[in-house]
């Protein structure tokens, strides 16, 4: 046993019974009695926010949390942490992802607890849980709010948020009208929790339960349902036997556990954000991931789960097929199952009592009549991306994998915005839309890159475009988009050289990007290239000045 209780982190008044003394004092004014604070005590992160609507339920997750530590003997201390609401942070929740993640850490470390329970779910708070548990000296499990249920509008099922975005790209061309949008806007997210496709959130859940930081099943229970209750509890009691015989985060997240993790990605179809995300919390845990293990790991993994974007069901559906268990199941002779995670038993007892994919459901396939073929996540290189850039393939057009045309470039996500709305834009469907300082030096790596289908060309039915940015996209969106380019543009990548009408060249079976433009020319435009000014102050300009590339992780240097 390594149990301190409420005895560790203590205060430095130099005099460790003083400080202890003084502790128990003001724990006495809030009601605990000795016999509790002898017990285990258990962290519990809760990131409720008003800002955070997917996290609106979270209070009934924290209860069934800290039901199942005391009922395993444990005491339970709720603190919190930033709540990182996807639709509520300028420019982006990407940039304080790093933000939640060293907050989270030094929490861990500052605050008496045994072990630590942390709850996250929207899309970058469970990425920067991962990161902070990477580096504990402590346990850690997580557990997540959970996806939504999903709703209608006459009669066509629909939700949050692959569906937002097809109905605002038929709103954009016409149609719908205002009246049906407003209907629309109402029926898309019905419930709390996270998005209910293969977006971020969903996918960094299924990831954490194939990392092994989370007990098996956990990724799919809806957020308002008893299952997602009851696996909190279940959450709790195990943190309590995980702080009485310790086992590490960094014990857990191995290079066979990510190797997990990759083939689940790919399986899934899941969000590249995962990449940029698995790429950081890989380096914090001191597993040399790299960005052409993304692509390694795909182009021998079919798509296994048939989910928006790159599939048609929700994660209502993958729960009720047996959730990432099943799919692990099917993955199962390509899977590391030695490895073991905080539930403390190998993944191939955990799999020995689960069944193959059921015959009566279509939305986890075996590897043997897949969804769709390998390479789901395609890394790709070039004049363009040296250092690398991330195509979702699976959610791309087939007809545009290999595509050369004219570049028309946006200096910003905000003038992307105005000039694309511009119905006298000289654009055509072979055009390639290019996005730059949209990186994390340039303004924190929005989800920028999937580019609105110019409005006269979407109302005259053009449904994709290629498009190419060193900016994310969200893992709800589709289209052939072209992400993560490294270097990037704020730091005189490629991407800052490119002009109007340059040629570009998009060749997804090769793994290739490039820019199409000779070799002295380029050279007189990077000699007159000056980089952006950096932010003025705070929490930009520390990330601005020490955030490392997207093919890094894009975590801070000296993190």
């Amino acid at each position: 046993m390594n149990v301190q209780g409420i005895s560790r982190s203590l205060v430095s008044y130099g005099d460790a019974g003083f400080s202890r003394f003084l502790r128990n004092t003001f724990l006495a004014s809030a009601g605990y009695s000795g016999e509790e604070l002898s017990r285990p005590v258990i962290g519990v992160a809760d990131l409720s926010s008003d800002y955070n609507p997917c996290h609106r339920q979270m209070d009934e997750l924290v209860a069934n949390v800290k039901r199942g530590v005391l009922a395993a003997g444990g005491i339970p201390f709720v603190f919190p942490t930033i709540s990182l609401g996807e639709t509520f942070l300028n420019p982006t929740s990407m940039l304080y992802r790093n933000l939640l993640a060293m907050e989270t850490e030094e929490l861990i470390r500052a605050q008496p607890m045994d072990a630590a329970v942390l709850l996250g779910g929207c899309d970058k708070t469970v990425p920067a849980q991962l990161m902070a548990a990477a580096v504990s000296e402590v346990p850690v499990i997580l557990d997540v709010v959970g996806p939504m249920l999903t709703s209608s509008w006459r009669g066509e099922r629909l939700g949050a948020c692959t569906d937002c975005r097809r109905f605002w790209a038929r709103y954009r061309a016409g149609g719908l009208s205002e009246a049906e949008i407003d209907e629309v806007e109402v029926s898309l997210a019905s419930t709390s929790g996270t998005c209910m496709v293969m977006g971020t959130a969903s996918t960094m859940g299924s990831v954490t339960e194939a990392l092994g930081m989370m007990l098996p099943g956990g990724a799919t229970p809806p957020s308002p349902t008893g299952d997602r209750l009851r696996h909190g509890t279940a959450t709790g009691a195990r943190a309590v036997e995980l702080a009485r015989q310790p086992v590490l985060p960094r014990e857990i997240m191995t290079a066979e556990a990510f190797e997990n993790a990759l083939r689940v990605l790919a399986a899934l179809g899941g969000s590249t954000n995962a990449v940029v995300h698995l790429l950081a919390i890989a380096r914090r845990a001191g597993v040399p991931l790299q960005l052409d293990d993304f692509d390694r790991v795909s182009r021998d993994t079919p798509l296994l789960v048939d989910l928006k974007p790159s599939g048609a069901g929700y994660m209502e559906d993958f729960h009720r097929a047996g959730g990432v268990p099943v799919l692990l199941k099917s993955l199962e002779r390509t899977l590391h199952v030695d490895h073991v995670g905080v539930c403390g038993r190998s993944l191939a007892d955990v799999l020995a009592e689960v069944e193959p994919p059921a015959q009566w459901q279509e939305i986890i396939r075996t590897v043997e009549q897949p969804v769709g073929p390998p390479g789901a996540l395609a890394v790709l290189r070039g004049s363009l991306a040296p250092d690398g850039a991330v195509i979702k393939v699976s959610a791309a057009s087939p007809e545009l994998a290999v595509h050369e045309g004219p570049a028309l470039v946006f200096d910003s996500p905000e003038e992307a915005a105005e000039r694309l709305d511009d119905p006298d834009l000289d654009v055509t469907a072979d055009h390639v839309l290019v996005l730059r300082n949209a990186g994390p030096v340039a303004a924190g790596m929005p989800e920028a890159g999937s580019l609105p289908i110019p409005k006269r060309l979407a109302g005259a039915g053009v449904t994709d475009m290629a498009r190419v940015s060193d900016a994310r996209m969200s893992g709800t969106s589709y289209g052939t988009v072209v992400l993560h380019c490294t270097p990037e543009s704020a730091v005189g990548g490629p991407l800052a050289q490119v002009r109007d009408g340059d040629l570009i060249r998009l060749d997804v079976p090769h793994r290739t990007l490039d820019l199409l433009v000779a070799e002295e020319e380029l050279a007189g435009r990077r000699a007159a290239w000056q980089p952006p000014e950096p932010p003025q102050r705070g929490w930009r300009r520390l990330y601005a000045q020490t955030v490392l590339p997207a093919s890094l992780g894009a975590d801070l240097d000296f993190l």
